[in-house]
């Protein structure tokens, strides 16, 4: 193996809880890392005033996804889903702190179906890095829906 190839893979989980149970789990799934988000970690590497990506957002729409896609299908805006900054932190994967990783939780205050993840560097619009469907997880009033993201550098 050529030691001087970097790959990139983004893992998604989602998962929904209602009154602290776990009612949905769709584990690690593998995800898109678009053609943009590789365009911006190639900026993040040489540019001290590129954005870094710390936003995690979800969607309705259940349209394959792409390397080219740039926003999500039907990202959401309402219902306390909303695009949000999640905490950033960098873990161990292989090597020392190879693998970016953002965790989010929403409380729902209304119902929606969640069937796409994303990660951005801003709060709106932005750069998209990774792109996810999902299978479909539908929301009632009070439920947490947690996001962890994990990007790794090997």
């Amino acid at each position: 193996m050529d030691t001087n190839t970097i790959k990139i893979k983004g893992k998604v989980r989602l998962q929904q809880f209602r009154d602290s149970v776990r009612i949905k789990d769709t584990g690690f799934l593998e995800n898109i890392i678009t053609n943009a988000g590789k365009a911006q970690i190639a900026l993040l590497a040489g540019d001290a005033t590129a954005v870094p990506f710390t936003y995690l957002a979800l969607g309705t729409s259940a349209t394959a996804v792409a390397a080219t896609d740039t926003t999500l299908g039907a990202e959401i805006t309402d219902t306390g889903l909303a695009r949000s900054l999640a905490t950033v932190s960098r873990v161990s994967t292989s090597v020392t702190n190879d693998t970016l990783s953002l965790v989010f939780t929403w409380t729902a205050t209304g119902i929606k179906t969640i069937q796409e993840t994303g990660i951005f560097n801003a709060s709106s619009s932005g750069t998209m890095l990774a792109h996810k469907l999902t299978s479909a997880i539908t929301t009632a009033n009070n439920d947490l829906v947690q996001i962890i993201y994990t990007i790794q550098f090997s």
